[in-house]
């Protein structure tokens, strides 16, 4: 019974993932290795250039400007909805440089939802992979804030700006 118990633990030890195992190629052509994230917040965005909510990149970045001793935003282009994010990863970087004066680290292009979800979404959005929630994303600009220890705390819809108190009541 007790040998049951312990590969019960070991079990659900090794299906729930860190953040921390996961690294990305990022738009800039470097590696965006969570590991390095330890002790700060992480706020995750599946993003699109061409989405009503697309103006919230500078949001994104004013956040980013004014919590970045305590928080690291990670931005995803992906075209999952509505094909609203056709470009390739050289236009996506060029496009939130030119227009959004985006810093924070943006990966390559990756698909948040359906059969090539990519491992990281497939994470934040299932209890069964970081152990908290299921979540689902319906829309570009879902965010995905986790703790200083890698942990999901919340998930925020589209609609929620990312300078919102909903949002920054976990950062001050």
């Amino acid at each position: 019974m007790i040998r049951i118990a312990i590969t019960a633990i070991s079990w659900l030890l090794f299906s729930v993932a860190s953040v921390y195992t996961f690294k990305v190629p990022a738009l800039d052509g470097s590696t965006i290795d969570f590991s390095k994230f330890k002790g700060k917040k992480i706020l995750i965005v599946n993003t699109a250039s061409e989405c009503g909510y697309t103006p919230q990149y500078s949001d994104l970045q004013k956040l980013y400007d004014s919590y970045k001793t305590k928080l690291v935003i990670v931005g995803f282009p992906a075209n999952n909805f509505g094909g609203q994010e056709p470009g390739s990863n050289t236009e996506i970087k060029e496009f939130c440089k030119k227009n959004y004066g985006v810093t924070f680290p943006m990966s390559e292009k990756v698909s948040v939802k359906g059969d090539d979800i990519h491992p990281l979404f497939k994470w934040l959005t299932s209890k069964s992979e970081n152990g908290v929630m299921d979540a689902e994303i319906k829309w570009n600009f879902t965010k995905f804030l986790l703790d200083e220890k890698g942990q999901l705390i919340a998930v925020f819809p589209s609609k929620v700006n990312p300078t919102s108190e909903e949002i920054t009541k976990y950062l001050n």
